[in-house]
């Protein structure tokens, strides 16, 4: 065999075990389509910069990718991309090539996610990456004219490489600058994609109730009477609904204690610590539900190795509280310690909202008054990145404001001894506009409304002393109500009408919703 059909054999070979292990990864459908729409996109933008030669932003968005959603999509999107951009470009012996260098490109995004973990790279960290990719898969392609041409001596490379200076050099700056421009804000928009993306469907919905379903979305602004009664630790919700709720998550659990996204999924710590909370919030001790003699204490104390940053820290100390369990004594060592090795100077974590409201969750969990210097400096942190309607983002103030986060930095300020503050009064008005016609929340203003936005509002609504029943639009329903009527027969939480995804994490929320507890969740 000659030398150039080798390196094609080896280049075809790492292409193609790379879809084999996509295959076998069984990614959900949802998943397919976004990795379909983003190679396209950048395939798209590759071809919109035909006139300016070596000036493409498909590198910093294949690494952005992997960065945001792992190994396979990474390199997925790199290798389409290039295909998809070469029916524009122009096919040629030279696609495999680039279809595998830019594949590499998404697998060294998922490679530095993966170092970060949940502390999240900066801009200029992102940019640097982006143009350390652009480089190596520039050479590689410049390795790719060596095995064609008629000499392959090393003299023969070197040659070739210094010729495609001028090129690396270009590529190299404009994938910098692309990095600089927008890898951040994908990424974080990515991340928060992939947070909402599991999907798993039960039969909970009888044609009956589909029937009922359209109706409502139909006649959303009607007000619907649906029974409440205090129940469950104080939260405005029907008694019978409390029982199906809680009764769905005691059908879900392993027979190792934990929780999956759905009944018979696999343990996850995600999910299992979710169904502590919400357990806690109802008003029934986690430990006091076991499958085959384990609870969910021990599953989560299984999943440690799994913990990888701050977010992960925060969720599994409100989770061990809500359990009545030690923060320090868990393997890996002290929780909250190791929490506190992504705080800032600045009193954030990570700098972001999001993050820096659980850390302020965790610290009152574990006993921290809300004087406490951390919790202040993190609070001060807080309200300073509110916008101007009210609302909070994800990350920091400027970027679109949304009902979970803002839901999220209330509860927070409040936690910090801000309850009478303008800020909170101002994030508490903001929740009350962002309402829909039908008594929902959407993530987004304007969006459909779903039940996890929904709890989160109640939450949020409920720390800053509203009366939840009370929170309606016109003569429509209160959230509480919305909420309720999204209750399968089951009883588990639908995440809308139309769609079953991660009931566990779902119930687990709406749970403490209907009981009106903002966190932290402490027994």
């Amino acid at each position: 065999m000659s030398w150039p059909l080798a390196s094609f054999a080896i280049v075809f070979a790492v292409l193609v075990v790379g879809w084999i292990a996509y295959e076998r990864s069984r990614p959900s459908a949802l998943m397919i389509a976004i990795v379909g729409t983003l190679s396209a996109i950048a395939a798209l933008g590759r071809d919109a910069f035909v006139a300016l030669p070596d000036v493409k932003p498909i590198t910093a968005m294949t690494l952005v990718v992997g960065y945001a959603l792992g190994p396979l999509p990474g390199f997925t999107v790199g290798a389409i991309g290039m295909l998809a951009s070469n029916i524009v470009l122009g096919q040629g012996p030279y696609t495999p090539w680039q279809m595998a260098a830019w594949g590499l490109v998404g697998l060294f995004g998922a490679t530095l996610g993966r170092a970060y973990g949940q502390r999240r790279a900066g801009r200029l960290t992102l940019a640097l990456a982006c143009a350390l990719s652009a480089l190596v898969a520039k050479e590689i392609m410049n390795v790719y004219e060596w095995t064609v041409s008629a000499n392959n001596t090393l003299p023969a490379l070197a040659l070739t490489v210094g010729k495609g200076v001028p090129f690396d050099v270009t590529d190299t700056v404009a994938s910098f600058l692309f990095g600089l421009a927008f890898g951040p804000e994908l990424a974080r928009l990515l991340g928060r994609m992939r947070a909402r993306m599991t999907v798993t469907w039960e039969s909970v919905a009888t044609p009956l109730a589909l029937l009922l379903a359209l109706a409502v979305m139909v006649a959303g602004s009607f007000t619907w009477a649906v029974p409440s009664a205090r129940a469950g630790g104080g939260g405005a919700s029907s008694a019978g609904v409390f029982a199906r709720t809680i009764g769905y998550l005691r059908s879900a659990q392993n027979s190792d204690g934990g929780f999956g996204a759905g009944r018979g999924q696999r343990t996850s710590e995600l999910y299992s610590a979710w169904a502590a909370i919400g357990l806690a919030a109802a008003g029934i001790d986690p430990l006091s539900l076991r499958r085959d003699g384990h609870t969910v204490l021990e599953a989560i104390r299984r999943e440690a190795a799994t913990l990888s940053g701050a977010g992960d820290f925060e969720r599994t100390i409100l989770a061990l509280r809500a359990c009545r369990a030690s923060t320090r004594a868990f393997p890996g060592g002290d929780l909250l310690a190791r929490l506190l090795r992504y705080r800032s100077n600045d009193g954030s974590v990570g700098r972001l909202v999001n993050i820096t409201s659980f850390a302020i969750f965790a610290l009152r969990a574990t006993g921290r008054s809300a004087s406490d210097p951390f919790v202040r400096s993190a609070a001060i942190w807080l309200e300073r990145q509110q916008n101007a309607d009210g609302s909070f983002s994800f990350a920091t103030r400027g970027a679109a404001g949304d009902v979970d986060d803002t839901a999220a930095a209330l509860q927070a300020l409040v936690d910090a001894g801000q309850r009478t503050s303008r800020g909170v009064a101002r994030a508490a008005a903001y929740l009350v506009r962002a309402q829909n016609l039908d008594g929902g929340y959407p993530q987004q203003l304007g969006g459909p409304s779903n039940a996890q936005s929904t709890a989160w509002a109640i939450q949020g609504l409920a720390a800053a002393g509203r009366d939840v029943r009370a929170v309606r639009r016109g003569r429509g329903r209160s959230p509480l109500e919305y909420l309720q009527a999204l209750v399968a027969p089951n009883g588990s939480v639908q995440y809308t009408w139309t769609s079953a995804q991660t009931p566990v994490w779902v119930t687990a929320q709406a749970l403490t919703a209907f009981a009106q507890r903002p966190f932290p969740i402490v027994p």
